[in-house]
């Protein structure tokens, strides 16, 4: 493949040409430290007005030893460090970053990143170098935002780590329904064919042990009394024990499946007793936090606040809740162009997270709020339903919520559809 125009005069070659033009928009002679972050070790650049790059670019490593190095790079020059946000790992030495240098800390989304790499020609040619460019190029325009220590970050860790837990409970419950049904074939049927077996009840309990201790066969109705782990009433073990017995034979290798399944219902188990003890974390870091109003709405719970709570706090950063609306994602994108208007799907901006957090206060306050259920009701009868009734319900349910952890009052129905009603929304 032949090299870019202007890429193959030498390693940085073209960033000495382009860094005194990167360098014209910020008034003083502020040391600019640009910094790609890595697992192991972090792209670091250094550059000024009157000399442009500074030295070669050096790679530190992600640890004490790196950042006494950065330091004896910087020396007693008043720097400003540009700093890309990428997930976790720039968090530990953003912290130790602001720790030394307090104030002089600018974090950068990878998407300004990205943008930034298109201003100078390299949008198509992504290089830890290529970034750094990018941010000091950022960084001499005077963008970025300030480190502030977030008064929810506990929570925030806490909701995330919960995700994960959940995102892997999804493929293991299906797992153990396919193990079982290759003990017992047609036993564990999904729902609209019968009777669904639900694995985190008490039932599926016994399901599960029967199935292990008897390698596929069928158990009586007291055996699976007896392992269900809680109460399971005589008119529900006859149901499962009889419809087992009408399952075919158990395949020849049923003992080494037994086997197998053993060790994931343990596991199984293992991820509902995590999920449980998070959400207890979850009960008393939300207590904490103003996003604890956000429990006074019907069908919003601690774990639905505190999802929405985390990305949304301090709230102080959406000064309208449309502003909020639009961090979420849900808002509808929208293309102007001379006399050419279009407004398209929503714009997905923002994280997933926070998205998925405002639909789920959506559908609980959809169920169970009666203020929402007649907007539910009035949807409909516009033709909206499903998940187009879900995003225009989360919309109302955003402007709520902000108002909520503005007022920190908690919600009254009635109040609030006079109120919908007055204002004819």
């Amino acid at each position: 493949m032949r090299p870019a125009p202007g890429f193959g005069g030498g390693p940085f070659s073209l960033w000495r040409c382009l860094v005194p033009g990167l360098l014209r928009e910020l008034e003083g002679d502020r040391l600019v430290v640009a910094v790609d972050p890595g697992k192991v070790s972090h792209r670091v650049w250094l550059a000024d007005r009157e000399r442009g790059l500074i030295g070669e670019p050096v790679s530190v490593a992600n640890s004490r030893v790196g950042m006494q190095q950065l330091a004896g790079l910087v020396g007693r020059r008043d720097p400003v460090f540009a700093l890309e946000a990428t997930g976790s790992l720039h968090r530990a030495f953003a912290g130790e970053l602001e720790r030394r240098w307090p104030g002089a800390l600018r974090l950068f989304a990878p998407s300004e990143t990205q943008a930034a790499r298109a201003q100078i020609g390299a949008r198509r040619f992504k290089t830890d170098d290529r970034d750094c460019a990018a941010l000091v190029w950022l960084a001499r325009q005077g963008a970025g935002r300030r480190a502030v220590a977030s008064p929810v970050a506990a929570l925030l860790a806490a909701v995330a780590h919960r995700r994960q837990l959940v995102l892997a409970q999804t493929p293991l419950r299906q797992r153990l329904h396919d193990q079982l049904n290759a003990l017992a074939p047609g036993l564990s049927a999904p729902e609209g064919h019968g009777r669904a077996l639900l694995l985190q009840t008490s039932t599926g309990r016994a399901v599960l042990a029967c199935a292990i201790d008897f390698e596929g066969r069928a158990p009586s109705p007291r055996s699976l009394q007896t392992r269900a782990g809680g109460r399971l009433s005589d008119a529900t073990a006859g149901f499962w024990s009889a419809r087992w017995k009408d399952c075919l034979a158990p395949p020849a290798d049923a003992a080494l499946r037994a086997s197998r399944l053993a060790r994931d219902v343990a596991r199984f188990w293992a991820l509902r007793e995590d999920i449980a003890f998070l959400d207890a974390q979850l009960e008393q870091l939300l207590a904490e936090s103003e996003g604890q109003v956000l429990t006074s709405l019907p069908g919003v719970k601690v774990v639905r606040a505190a999802a929405f709570a985390a990305h949304s706090l301090p709230i102080e950063r959406f000064p309208t809740p449309e502003h909020l609306y639009s961090a979420t994602g849900l808002a509808p994108a929208s293309y102007a162009s001379a006399t050419v208007r279009k407004r398209t799907a929503i714009s997905r901006t923002g994280l997933p997270e926070h998205r998925d957090a405002l639909m789920a206060i959506a559908w609980g306050l959809g169920r169970f709020a009666p203020a929402f259920q007649n907007r539910r009701r009035e949807l409909a009868e516009r033709g909206l339903t499903g998940i187009r009734a879900r995003v225009a319900l989360a919309r109302h349910a955003c402007r709520l919520c902000w108002r909520l952890l503005q007022s920190q009052q908690p919600y009254d129905d009635q109040r609030y559809d006079r109120a919908r009603r007055d204002r004819g929304r």
